[in-house]
């Protein structure tokens, strides 16, 4: 089914009529001159029904007006960017505020209560809680719409995304069909997984969500209540806390990931030794410091790394002898078994040849040549001894080439048979063409493959293409959904995941910002600002009434005018009315087919009202003298406060100037005390207003300590009455100071004031430069002493530069060897003659060429192999020499 804006509408005007209803004829055909009613209207005269049609088209005009008024309503708020109806009654005052802090206290009260009221481990959670009652932060990644709290959601696992359960069905639905359309040669019969479209976690057909249910599971449909999470049940969660623990979730139905386990639990340490303490059961591996202790894999030491959990190998080193037992070395004891890689060289059971494998344990293999040999084409068997070789049969090879289609066509030899070079017919890779060519040589066409490739929009356009075209290598391209970038994935079918941008919407002054994902921009509100407005005043005024940064236009101004009268000393006390919101003076319309041509309501400036100049006058009780208006002349009420004090002797009479009669007295006080409170009380006196001194404040004040990890109630008359070393020992909780020195330790100290003392008392090591010394000191002392190396450390030093010599120096009499040899196989080549001799002498030439090219190379490699082994064994045994 097509979305709705691509439907063609069936309005009214379209040439499509309701059924049931008759065509009404037209007005010009009905007001026509001489057109008979009906029978017998020729001779009578009838009434003109033009007032009774012309009422009913007026009321239908008016239907149709309204009608589209109240659809056009409806499409402005559905296009608004708001999480919920209730978010944006909540984001015009702040007892919204208020509510959330209410709510996300009720969700964190079960935690907190575990763990002392510490939240450190709920920041995450926190944060998605925040992001459900923040307008706009919540939007569902496939529709790019915002997630309401009265809307069904389905949350995922892996990255805890919040999407519409429409929308995340249809999602599971088309990726599940698609990679069924691709893959499967029988459509629909396997079972495929469908991925999440933030984090990409897999889930399986069966877990495609098929009804709304809360954050923990528990409650189908759960209600959309106001003082509850949105899309929660309101229970507690009691899901599997990860890491397992064997503990559940304390927290109530929330979003989000849940957060560390808050019990606490008494374990040992890692090594088992210590007593059990009471530890986090989240944070309950913990180390005594105490020295291992077990003994070792290789059986000859123990571990001495302090409290841990698996030892690791041992890391001394000790005499041990090669496989073969010629050489003993220094090695690690955790690797005891090594080779020296000399050619073992003892006789073998044939006694006429020697072992040429490298170091070996056990018993010698037997003389290879000692079994049943044959010749090189493999047609006859010989049993000479080891020391013979058996000649070529002298027969055709008959061994299969490297085609697997022919044989070898020369008499017996020894070495590889040539290339295979008969000429056969070849079918090219994509089987269109054949052609004459050597047999061993592939044959590939010049045509293109014009089959689609698995994206379904581009061809393959591959050489010779055997039918199983490769993927497609292009960029996608296609626009997102937020219409502001396109796919930058591979070319692909089916839809493109969403954009993983996101853009910052910032209120007018830009301090507030409020980040959501790309597309969201254009219909997303702007975030509430505490910042006060910039924007410049619009009136005379030079600045604007103080009020908070906002979207679109600024209240109008409340300030008093000022402006001087004219012929008139005096000032305008009226508000400001250069911008004035009147009813414009409209045109009488003609019908109600035409639209005003001015809104109803324009601002305009109006002028300032006539001045009244005051007179004094004294008022009825002669007790002062008011202005009044010049118009109003004679004794009367100056409607100013009495000002006659009252009996509690704090306040004065507050009614209107009026004369004092024996019936008519001042009024009673019933205002609350008003005297000024201690120095440092913020709370108010709560007797109603009195005379003489107040009693001392009984309130507690709740402050936070030193290190501002807990929260300390102080009875308000200690606090005020204090000295300044009173309130430091009060604002003290007596914990260890939670700080870090410059030099990375945590301070000793109680929870005090100011900045901890530099005077470290921790112990640390330090070693000599070759790392062979250590020592322990205090920390604050650590700077000042140094190790140096003694003599074992430099003798250690020499040893290993002798060894690196002594390396260097066997590989060049290496070399040398080597070299004789080839010069002494060169002469020996010159030597031999013969024209049966010069063949073989040009076939052994190519042999020998190739021969020198390997010795060349393993030259090379000699060169630069051996003096890089021999730094890499020195600075080995530099090592161990270190640790040991």
């Amino acid at each position: 089914m097509e979305p709705a804006w691509r439907q063609q509408g069936r309005g009214r005007g379209r040439g499509q009529e309701a059924p049931g209803e008759r065509p009404r004829p037209q007005q010009k055909e009905r007001d026509r001159p001489g057109v008979s009613a009906g029978r017998g209207a020729k001779n009578k005269t009838t009434a003109s029904p033009e007032p009774a049609t012309g009422e009913s088209v007026q009321s239908k005009f008016e239907e149709i007006r309204r009608s589209n008024q109240a659809a056009a309503k409806r499409l402005v708020e559905s296009h608004v960017s708001s999480s919920s109806d209730e978010d944006e009654d909540e984001e015009n005052n702040d007892d919204g505020d208020r509510q959330r802090g209410k709510i996300l206290e009720s969700t964190f009260t079960s935690y907190t209560s575990q763990t002392g009221g510490d939240a450190s481990g709920l920041l995450r959670t926190g944060q998605y809680l925040s992001d459900l009652f923040q307008s706009g932060a919540l939007t569902c990644l496939i529709c790019i719409a915002s997630v309401k709290r009265t809307q069904p959601v389905w949350s995922c696992s892996g990255c805890f995304s919040l999407f519409h359960l429409p929308c995340i069905q249809k999602w599971a639905r088309d990726s599940v069909f698609l990679i069924s359309s691709v893959t499967d040669e029988d459509f629909g019969q396997k079972q495929h997984p469908w991925p999440c479209p933030k984090c990409r976690t897999e889930y399986p057909p069966s877990a495609t969500p098929n009804r709304y249910t809360c954050y923990c599971g528990k409650l189908q449909d759960p209600p959309a209540d106001p003082w509850l999470v949105p899309h929660s049940c309101g229970s507690v969660c009691q899901k599997e806390l990860r890491p397992g623990c064997g503990h559940t979730c304390l927290l109530l139905c929330h979003p989000g990931p849940c957060p560390p386990c808050p019990k606490m639990v008494a374990v040992s340490c890692m090594c088992g030794k210590a007593k059990p303490l009471p530890r986090r059961c989240s944070n309950k591996s913990w180390s005594c410091q105490q020295q291992c202790g077990k003994l070792l894999a290789c059986k000859q030491h123990t571990c001495s790394q302090p409290c841990h959990t698996e030892c690791r190998p041992c890391p001394r080193v000790s005499l041990q002898r090669c496989m073969c037992g010629r050489q003993t070395a220094e090695r690690p004891c955790a690797s005891p078994r090594w080779s020296c890689q000399q050619v073992c060289g003892a006789p073998l059971s044939c006694g006429n040849h020697t072992c040429e494998e490298a170091c070996h344990d056990g018993a010698c293999p037997p003389c290879p040549r000692s079994v049943s040999r044959s010749c090189p084409c493999g047609k006859n068997k010989s049993s000479l001894p080891c020391t013979e070789e058996v000649p070529p049969c002298g027969d055709t090879c008959d061994r299969r080439l490297s085609c697997l289609k022919h044989t070898c066509s020369m008499r017996c030899h020894r070495g590889s048979c040539e290339t295979c070079r008969q000429e056969v017919e070849k079918e090219c890779r994509c089987g269109k063409y054949r052609k004459q060519m050597a047999c061993h040589k592939e044959y590939l066409c010049d045509s293109k493959c014009p089959r689609t490739r698995n994206c379904q929009r581009h061809q393959c356009r591959r050489k010779c293409c055997p039918g199983n075209c490769p993927p497609c290598d292009q960029v996608c391209g296609r626009t997102l959904g937020c219409r502001n970038h396109k796919c930058p994935s591979g070319c692909h079918q089916g839809s493109c995941y969403p954009c993983p941008e996101t853009v910052e919407v910032r209120c007018t002054c830009g301090s507030a910002v409020l980040v959501v994902p790309c597309g969201r921009e254009r219909s997303t509100k702007p975030p509430r600002c505490k910042e006060p407005c910039r924007c410049p005043p619009s009136c005379h005024h030079r600045t604007r009434d103080p009020h908070r940064c906002h979207p679109g236009a600024c209240p109008p101004c409340r300030q008093p005018c000022l402006l001087p009268l004219p012929a008139c000393p005096h000032a305008c006390p009226q508000p400001c009315h250069d911008l004035v919101l009147v009813r414009s003076q409209q045109v009488q319309l003609a019908g109600p087919w035409e639209q005003p041509s001015e809104p109803a309501f324009v601002k305009k400036a109006l002028p300032c009202p006539p001045c009244q100049v005051p007179i004094p006058t004294s008022c009825f009780g002669e007790h002062e003298v008011s202005p009044v208006p010049c118009h109003r002349q004679g004794r009367f009420s100056c409607r100013r406060r009495c000002g006659r004090p009252l009996a509690c002797g704090n306040h004065s009479c507050s009614r209107e100037c009026h004369l004092v009669t024996a019936g008519d007295q001042c009024e009673a006080c019933e205002d609350g005390c008003s005297k000024p409170r201690p120095p440092g009380c913020p709370h108010p006196c709560p007797r109603p207003c009195h005379p003489g001194d107040c009693p001392p404040c009984s309130q507690m004040i709740r402050q936070r300590c030193h290190c501002r990890i807990s929260t300390l109630y102080v009875e308000c008359r200690k606090l005020t009455t204090a000295d300044e070393q009173t309130k430091v020992g009060l604002a003290s909780c007596n914990n260890q100071c939670p700080k870090e020195l410059s030099c990375g330790h945590r301070c000793k100290q109680v929870c005090h004031p100011g900045a901890c003392e530099e005077t470290c008392q921790q112990k640390v090591k330090l070693r000599c430069p070759c790392r062979r010394i250590r020592k322990e000191v205090v920390c604050s002392l650590a700077a000042q002493s140094l190790l140096q190396c003694d003599d074992v450390c430099r003798d250690q030093q020499r040893k290993v530069s002798q060894m690196k010599e002594a390396e260097q120096q066997a590989a060049l009499e290496e070399e040398q060897k080597k070299l004789q040899e080839e010069l002494e196989a060169f002469e020996k080549r010159q030597q031999r003659g013969g024209r049966r001799g010069k063949r073989r002498g040009r076939k052994e030439e190519g042999d020998e060429e190739q021969e020198r090219a390997r010795r060349w190379w393993r030259r090379c490699a000699a060169l630069v192999l051996v003096p890089l082994g021999g730094a890499l064994l020195s600075a080995a045994a530099f090592y161990l020499l270190n640790t040991s």
